[in-house]
């Protein structure tokens, strides 16, 4: 019989279920003391340094950009940007949650769209979207249409070899037995498989987050008069640090938060399929 290792890291050790939330947190605290520590040693060296802003520079830059409506808009900047960002990756993803889903699911039931698609699905999915972000400025404009579908593409190809791969695993014996009883093609796609491939589809929208935030990021610095990346590159040519890293924490936020929504929606409308990952 194997001991437990005593140390935290031993291959059978299994810290306490008390202890689990300190040592989450714990590498976040590390990176916050770090941070002030350095900050507060340059702002000692010299106190108009911007690289490093102390907590109460950040504090002011936040009241500011959130709190204070804004002469020239008239608006509360922050809460402006974040309303935009989220709007354009909400339909962007969102889209591309559905389609994909639509064209995954059909090829992973009917062989011949597979065998037609997949190819195409897989090779179009290795092209880097930001590689094509002039070409997407040029067809659809630099408005609205072309920071959307550059999310939506970005993320369209992989949901789409993802849910095709999940329709595929399905036993086969669930769905012999579906049109033994009478069930239709349509009956067996759309009741037997697609409520098997719900939890999956919000799983690689929640994988495909991280690369959402990163393609809406990068068209609103290069073309855009809104949007929390927009407000980041604006101010980064005043070396706006206070500003930036308030910005880059909500921007981490929202994006924790919704992971958690959907692994919550997951969690508590598929407890099945939870317990079996």
């Amino acid at each position: 019989m194997m001991r437990k290792s005593p140390f935290l890291l031993g291959i059978h050790a299994e810290p306490p279920r008390l202890l689990r939330p300190v040592l989450g947190i714990l590498p976040i605290v590390v990176l916050v003391a770090a941070y002030l520590v350095v900050s507060h040693v340059r702002l000692q060296e010299n106190p108009r340094d911007k690289l490093t802003p102390s907590v109460s520079q950040m504090v002011s830059a936040v009241k500011m950009m959130a709190f204070t409506r804004d002469n020239r808009t008239g608006t509360y900047l922050m809460w402006a940007d974040t309303l935009s960002s989220l709007r354009r990756i909400a339909i962007g993803l969102g889209s591309a949650a559905l389609v994909g889903l639509f064209l995954g699911l059909h090829m992973g039931m009917l062989p011949g769209m597979g065998v037609t698609l997949l190819p195409a699905m897989t090779f179009l999915s290795t092209v880097p979207p930001l590689a094509i972000l002039p070409v997407l400025f040029i067809i659809f404009g630099v408005g609205e249409l072309g920071k959307v579908m550059l999310i939506f593409i970005g993320g369209l190809f992989v949901i789409t070899r993802d849910i095709y791969y999940a329709t595929r695993r399905i036993p086969r014996e669930q769905i012999v037995k579906a049109l033994t009883l009478g069930a239709s093609q349509f009956e067996l796609i759309f009741q037997v498989v697609l409520p098997q491939i719900m939890p999956r589809l919000l799983v690689v929208v929640r994988l495909s987050l991280g690369a959402a935030w990163l393609f809406l990021i990068a068209s609103e610095a290069i073309a855009s008069t809104d949007g929390l990346g927009y407000r980041i590159f604006l101010v980064r040519r005043y070396l706006s640090m206070d500003i930036i890293i308030p910005y880059v924490l909500w921007i981490t936020l929202l994006g924790f938060l919704m992971d958690s929504a959907l692994r919550f929606i997951v969690n508590r409308r598929y407890p099945w399929y939870a317990a079996a990952q």
